[in-house]
């Protein structure tokens, strides 16, 4: 999900905060009402999936909007941040790439997953960092300028990871049209991203003004993309729904506690741990239910539909649970930053 990925600078003019302010109110609040938004349509879809399945045929056109809404939340000081701080970009995207997709083959020997859901569960886990990550890292006082940074980079070499990872891992047992999906991939991702970071680039006064509406057009996307999913796998659902739930749900943990504690072995502090430790658990799940069905099978599409309000919803609770406690920089001040807290409610 494409949101705002900035916290207002100090140095910010009273109007430019002001506009701050209110899209990252408008994020914060886009990450509550994400989860209900997308299970109250799903809910709609599985009870009256007619009208919605003529919608699969322009999934592809809701994930460029997707991508596109992300790119125009990106800045140049987004990508500057990659060159200021390469090796703890590198560490979270290589994780990221890593923890998740071996995660998803483990996840799915564990729990015996038809040949279909487990490849759609390591599609989940091969596709980029989803960017509701920037939000929940911000709420859980985590590195938001690296939140930010991994997920572009980790957006930007996807047309090139996902589909060498997909091969190396399910090759064997699936046919996998590498070279269809990088092409798909940099249609559907690479192109709209840059497109919408170069809009951004020549309009950036009116965008930054606009802001606040852009994390409702990529709901809406990821709405388009999930709800003629569940619609069309509407018996298979009937038949695998609870075993999808699990597994997603052990997958995204899996994910946290990982990223976690890669973070720490690699000697970050703990505001970066908590950041990759988001990163690496929250998937671009629109994406991950889009591709898969289009290049597996539309049962597929199962794990990154669930995904969709799942992550959206650990990522909360996550933020919920270790918001309290102090990260290193309050420790190093002695005391919670009042600032910061207000900034985040």
């Amino acid at each position: 999900m494409a949101t705002p990925n900035h916290v207002p600078p100090s140095d910010t003019t009273p109007a430019g905060a002001t506009e701050s302010r209110a899209a990252d109110r408008s994020a914060a609040l886009a990450v509550a009402a994400f989860p209900a938004f997308i299970l109250a349509g799903s809910v709609v879809a599985f009870l009256a999936p007619g009208p919605f399945l003529p919608w699969t045929q322009y999934i592809t056109y809701f994930l460029m909007i997707i991508m596109f809404g992300m790119g125009l939340t990106l800045t140049i000081p987004d990508f500057k941040e990659v060159v200021r701080r390469p090796v703890p970009v590198f560490i979270g995207v290589v994780a990221q790439f890593v923890i998740m997709p071996l995660g998803a083959v483990l996840v799915a020997k564990v729990l015996g997953l038809n040949p279909a859901l487990a490849v759609g569960l390591l599609m989940l886990g091969s596709v980029p960092g989803g960017t509701s990550s920037n939000v929940i890292a911000f709420l859980a006082k985590g590195d938001v300028a690296l939140s930010v940074a991994m997920t572009s980079v980790s957006t930007l070499i996807a047309p090139i990871m996902t589909p060498i990872i997909m091969l190396l891992l399910a090759g064997e047992s699936v046919d996998v049209d590498a070279a269809g999906m990088a092409k798909s991939l940099a249609q559907t991702v690479l192109i709209p991203v840059i497109g919408g970071v170069v809009l951004r680039y020549l309009l950036d006064a009116w965008m930054e003004k606009i802001s606040p509406v852009l994390p409702w057009i990529s709901i809406l996307g990821i709405g388009g993309v999930v709800f003629p999913t569940v619609a069309k796998n509407k018996d298979a659902l009937l038949q695998v729904g609870a075993i999808v739930f699990l597994a997603v749900l052990l997958h995204n943990v899996l994910g946290y506690l990982l990223g976690y504690y890669a973070a720490k072995f690699t000697g970050q502090p703990e505001s970066y741990r908590r950041t990759v430790a988001i990163e690496v658990g929250t998937q671009s799940a629109g994406l991950s239910s889009g591709m898969a069905g289009k290049f597996f099978s539309p049962e597929a599409a199962l794990p990154g539909a669930v995904a969709a309000v799942l992550h959206n919803i650990t990522g909360a609770v996550y933020a919920w649970l270790v918001r309290t406690h102090p990260t290193e920089k309050q420790s190093a001040a002695g005391q919670i930053d009042p600032a910061e807290v207000s900034s985040a409610t």
